[in-house]
């Protein structure tokens, strides 16, 4: 078994990118690679991007059903999020959100670095679940 993490010429076309972002120094944590918080973060809000489009409004993050770091992200790697809704309830959309890294010296190649499920619910203005809206 190789040490090295897989690489791939293509990213998902089943997905829509959703957010591309290149993580900074600042960025870091003790060990000089990405903290896993601010990946936390950024895949929170790329998360989101397609639920907001269902919900139309108010939406909080109401769980990480799951949460997998395959490979570290390093300073300089050009991360692009991908998502796609893999359940749509009443009140609530859970998204899966894969995140792809293009190492800063390998161009055009990708290594899978994070994949996650989030659900979001939509809420009202006192914070309580609300229907989703559906198309007539």
């Amino acid at each position: 078994m190789s040490s090295q993490p897989s690489t791939q010429s293509q990213l998902p076309a089943d997905q829509e990118l959703v957010l591309k972002v290149i993580p900074m120094p600042a960025d870091c944590n003790a060990n000089g690679d990405i903290f896993g918080g601010w990946v936390m973060a950024q895949v929170d809000l790329a998360g989101a991007v397609l639920p907001a489009r269902l919900v139309r409004g108010r939406m909080a993050t109401v769980a990480v059903n799951e949460f997998i770091f395959k490979q570290p992200v390093r300073v300089g790697d050009i991360l692009s999020f991908f998502s796609q809704v893999v359940r749509l309830g009443n009140t609530s959309v859970t998204v899966k959100v894969e995140v792809y890294a293009e190492r800063i010296n390998r161009q055009g190649e990708y290594v899978k670095v994070t994949e996650a499920n989030l659900t979001y619910v939509a809420i009202d203005e006192q914070g309580r679940p609300r229907p989703i809206p559906r198309p007539a």
